[in-house]
């Protein structure tokens, strides 16, 4: 069995993994496509307290490496395994869906080596896309998108276009969602980042500026981009902290579309006076689908 706690971002998701893991015996996986860096930790919301569970895939890599989708796959399936072989409960948190998805369906990823396209325009990798997969959906301007179809063609020999996506889960998977309402939420994330503000965010934004290290993992996480426009005299400080208000705001927008459209979870609403609440109301309803999975096998 496995567990995953997703949802948008200030929901309180880190906190009902840990209270899963004590009752249900379970160690955490890191879902989360930023946590996974060392040095990111107010922007990122890393977790300071893991009260005795087991976190895996936190703080793994050095900012300068390169972190893929497919070395997540790889990495966090063998950790599911091993956790399993324990006789524990592996429980996913985190709210970036594609982790997830590539961690425990059926879908076929492929290491990428971009390398050979640095340096290559955006029309002449299309131009190159086009030829190989007339078929292609992708945008001209998605270089990212562009680069990982062209590789899939190169190590498959076939159009990514072609590439058939699985629906089908690895594991005996129990989806949870924590949801608040929007005007609820908007107003938690707005404090969440005066918080960070508090904690310490611009120092560790202004660590990684004077490091000069703008690699994908720095400018990916809401915080550190917009804080260096403000280094740069681009921005005030005021005008800086709005825009990771803003960003954050848009991005919980972004996470909600995906878990609609990618998966099939039970939601949840954050009570975010008494959070037990909704700890207890997740356990009773884990138990329950767990007790029902293993007498549907016992049959």
């Amino acid at each position: 069995m496995v567990i995953v706690i997703t949802g948008p971002t200030a929901t309180g998701k880190s906190e009902l993994g840990i209270f899963l893991a004590k009752k249900l015996d379970g160690e955490i996986i890191n879902a989360d496509s930023t946590q996974i860096y060392e040095g990111m930790d107010i922007a990122t919301n890393k977790i300071k307290d893991t009260e005795g569970v087991v976190h895996h895939l936190f703080d793994e890599k050095k900012l300068y490496e390169d972190y893929s989708v497919f070395d997540y796959q790889k990495d966090a399936r063998e950790i599911i395994d091993d956790i399993l072989k324990r006789g524990k409960i592996p429980i996913l948190v985190g709210g970036t869906g594609l982790y997830i998805t590539a961690a425990l369906y059926d879908y076929e990823f492929t290491e990428k080596s971009k390398e050979q396209f640095e340096g290559v325009s955006n029309d002449e990798l299309y131009k190159r896309l086009l030829e190989v997969d007339p078929e292609t959906t992708i945008h001209l301007n998605n270089r990212v998108r562009v680069i990982n179809a062209l590789n899939y063609y190169l190590e498959n020999n076939k159009p990514y276009s072609e590439k058939k996506k699985s629906s089908k889960l690895l594991y005996d998977t129990i989806f949870i969602g924590l949801t608040a309402d929007r005007d609820v939420l908007y107003y938690k994330i707005n404090k969440r980042v005066d918080k960070m503000v508090e904690e310490g965010l611009i120092d560790e934004a202004r660590n990684l500026y004077d490091l000069h290290i703008q690699t994908k993992a720095v400018m990916t996480p809401i915080g550190y981009k917009e804080l260096f426009k403000y280094f740069d005299g681009e921005k005030s400080l005021e005008e800086a902290i709005e825009d990771i208000k803003t960003h954050s705001r848009r991005y919980a927008k972004r996470q909600y579309t995906w878990f609609n459209n990618k998966m099939k979870l039970k939601w949840f609403k954050t009570d975010y006076e008494d959070f037990s609440r909704t700890e207890e109301e997740v356990l009773k309803y884990v138990n329950k689908e767990i007790e029902e999975r293993n007498n549907e096998n016992n049959r």
